[in-house]
């Protein structure tokens, strides 16, 4: 048998979904409480939870493990975790029930959750900001002094999700409901955490790495992917399956160009392709620790850390995904702490001169000999019907790409940022 990383915060899978009679049963309750609508946002974190993707968290977090996590990566009783998970109303809605109380959490008609509340604490638009500080200004250009305030209320996705929120956070234990549209719309790409361990362990994959996907594959991601494949038992290709900001490609899109690349690029025992249903909270570097820690939850010990990972503009520095997974806090207790590690990979592109793919650690060439390659780079060519970069992607895949944009009747701007472009390489 495989010897899996054991999940996050040492108490197994937590998983909040009701199943079977208990489920019914607490349909029969909910329909009886008062009902809150949540965000996207919320949706997926619910999901997280009902699945065991979020273990060891068993609801939404509440003041103490907020402003423990926002300073120092840690919920109150010393366990790492790296981004908020909360949930916030209105006061309206939170004047409405007291605390104590059990909800119903819905979202579009459908009730997702039960909730017993165990806490509401407000948030004025200056703990808002304070968040925002902590969890989404980096070390990139357009954080530095004034410059963050000015561009990201209007540019930073992550800063506008959050300054958007309503003015009380609620916390408190769920039991999950509904794992929504995924298990029919991704079947087979949907997988829960237990699933991911069972063909792991069917596999009898122990060392296993995961690459993270917001866009379709190109080049530097399939050479990311084959060095894991080179140094582990096995690659899970985990794609974002939630919502993401407008102009990205969507999930079916992009699942179809995994598949189509492995079917011809790939020994497919050694991959697996899967999804996962959180929205992108485009958080950067603490946004790669949250892919790390509930991968570690999906049974992956090593988390491929590239370029630019989950950034956004030039919020973050290139490789500041990279070097926070050496700033985080150690306690020494494994259950505590996060034992999904990173595999830092330097600036990777194809070279004409070496014939082949390469990374800054084993390529002597210049910038001229290179094709640097970035989704955004990617997206924004193929947004525009601009020719595409001979090495930037298979062509299998860049064919099926064409057709999705092909069909689009309303084009959405992609920014290109330093990052993708190549200008700070």
């Amino acid at each position: 048998m495989a010897n899996l990383v054991e999940p996050h915060g040492g108490k197994g899978l937590v998983c909040a979904l009701l199943h079977g009679g208990a489920l019914e049963a607490e349909q029969e309750r909910a329909a009886g409480m008062k009902q809150i609508e949540v965000s996207a946002r919320a949706k997926g974190d619910l999901i997280m939870m009902g699945i065991g993707g979020f273990s060891p968290l068993t609801g939404f977090m509440g003041k103490a493990d907020w402003k423990g996590i926002c300073e120092n990566f840690q919920m109150a009783d010393g366990t790492f975790w790296p981004v908020p998970i909360t949930l916030d109303v209105t006061k309206a809605e939170a004047d409405s029930f007291k605390t104590g109380e059990e909800i119903a959490l819905v979202r579009n008609g459908v009730v997702l959750a039960t909730m017993k509340v165990d806490e509401k604490f407000e948030m004025s638009d200056a703990d808002k900001k304070w968040e925002c500080e902590k969890v989404f200004r980096g070390e990139g250009e357009e954080s530095q002094g004034d410059t963050f305030w000015k561009i990201a209320e209007e540019d930073h996705p992550g800063v506008i999700m959050v300054m958007a929120q309503k003015e009380v956070n609620i916390a408190g234990p769920v039991k999950v409901l509904s794992e929504g549209t995924y298990p029919t719309e991704y079947k087979g790409v949907y997988l829960t955490p237990a699933e991911t361990r069972a063909m792991f362990e069917e596999r009898n994959w122990s060392n296993v790495a995961a690459l993270q996907l917001r866009n379709p594959m190109h080049r530097s991601h399939e050479y990311l992917c084959k060095i894991a494949v080179e140094v582990c038992d096995g690659v899970l290709i985990h794609s974002l399956i939630g919502n993401l900001k407008p102009g990205d490609i969507p999930a079916d899109t992009r699942v179809q160009a995994i598949d189509i690349l492995i079917e011809n690029y790939f020994v497919k025992d050694n991959v697996i392709n899967a999804g996962y249903p959180l929205d992108m909270r485009y958080a950067g570097p603490r946004e790669g620790l949250l892919h790390a820690t509930f991968r570690q939850n999906y049974g992956v010990n090593n988390m491929l850390i590239g370029r630019d990972h989950a950034g956004v503009g030039d919020f973050y520095g290139l490789f500041e995904a990279q070097e926070i997974f050496d700033k985080i806090p150690q306690t020494g207790d494994t259950g505590k702490d996060l034992q999904c590690r990173p595999m830092k990979i330097d600036w990777t592109f194809y070279c004409h001169k070496c014939d082949g793919m390469a990374s800054l650690r084993t390529c002597n060439h210049t910038k001229d000999d290179r094709v640097i390659l970035s989704g955004t780079k990617l997206r924004k060519a193929l947004s525009e019907g601009a020719e595409i970069v001979d090495h930037f992607g298979r062509i299998e895949v860049l064919d099926h790409l064409k057709l999705y944009y092909g069909s689009l009747t309303e084009k959405v701007e992609v920014k290109m940022q330093a990052a993708a472009s190549g200008e700070s390489m």
